[in-house]
């Protein structure tokens, strides 16, 4: 039995708490996180006041709430490709809210799961067995959802055909694949950098989703708009509608850089 460690489960409690806040959850009180995960109050408190010091988040002295820093935010983005680092995905993910009104998430790959890296709700709340509802950190098993196909169709072979062999070994009854059938899915999402279908993560929901270009080897993003069934979409124009806005907003990010001229006579 895996026991973990106190180190970890500090780390995880960070996380969580920085994953708490959205656009929903701007602000945020030490009895909000304890409900959210089912924490001590004590430690929540005291975990609180400690990223209060590090400087990731601001306490209201009236409130008593607490909220992000800009520091929570600027952490490691140098580092990002230039579509995360310059802000144009958050700016791109709320363009596309607000031209749909479906819900849009950001996707990346941690082992052999997908994970939510970022959720932005749409007009409709989306049905979940999850008492959390799709939110920022959930993850799924690649296998299990169509997001996560498209992520591992990017993993070279034959390291792909490996964890394939793999997620069907520890999948769930119910959840277990055709090896064949998974190798033509994955196929297909390898030439079309694109994928539709199941959404996973507890929901109903189906999800219409793109590969990002131009994105390091092991560190692919996806980004796709989740919605219920019920919608009546056109998966298909929903990811044209995707690929279109992801160009327009990277071509905004090669925009030449300023020439500094000197001052000098």
């Amino acid at each position: 039995m895996h026991v973990e460690s106190n180190k970890a489960k500090i780390a995880k409690r960070v996380v969580e708490v920085l994953d708490y806040f959205d656009d929903q959850h701007r602000e945020a009180t030490v009895m909000d996180i304890v409900r959210r995960y089912n924490r001590p109050q004590s430690s929540t408190s005291e975990l609180l006041s400690s990223l209060v010091e590090l400087g990731l988040l601001y306490k209201d002295p009236y409130s008593r709430s607490y909220s992000l820093t800009p520091r929570a935010a600027m952490i490691g983005a140098v580092a990002q490709p230039d579509i995360v680092r310059s802000g144009g995905l958050t700016a791109l993910v709320d363009r596309l809210v607000a031209q749909t009104g479906l819900g849009v998430a950001i996707f990346g790959m941690v082992g052999l799961n997908v994970q939510i890296f970022s959720y932005k709700a749409g007009l409709k709340p989306i049905a979940t067995s999850n008492p959390k509802g799709i939110s920022c950190g959930l993850q799924e098993q690649l296998s299990a959802s169509s997001v996560g196909w498209l992520l591992l169709s990017t993993v070279q072979q034959p390291r792909r055909d490996g964890m394939v062999r793999r997620l069907n070994a520890e999948a769930s009854d119910d959840k277990k694949f055709s090896h064949p059938e998974m190798v033509a899915t994955l196929s297909t999402c390898m030439s079309t950098r694109a994928a539709h279908g199941i959404a996973g993560f507890g929901s109903i929901a189906d999800i219409a989703c793109i590969l990002l270009p131009d994105q390091p080897a092991h560190q692919q993003i996806a980004l796709g708009f989740v919605y219920e069934p019920s919608a009546q979409v056109d998966p298909q124009a929903l990811i044209e509608c995707l690929k279109d806005n992801v160009a327009r907003t990277m071509r905004k990010d090669e925009a030449a850089p300023v020439q500094v001229l000197s001052s000098a006579a």
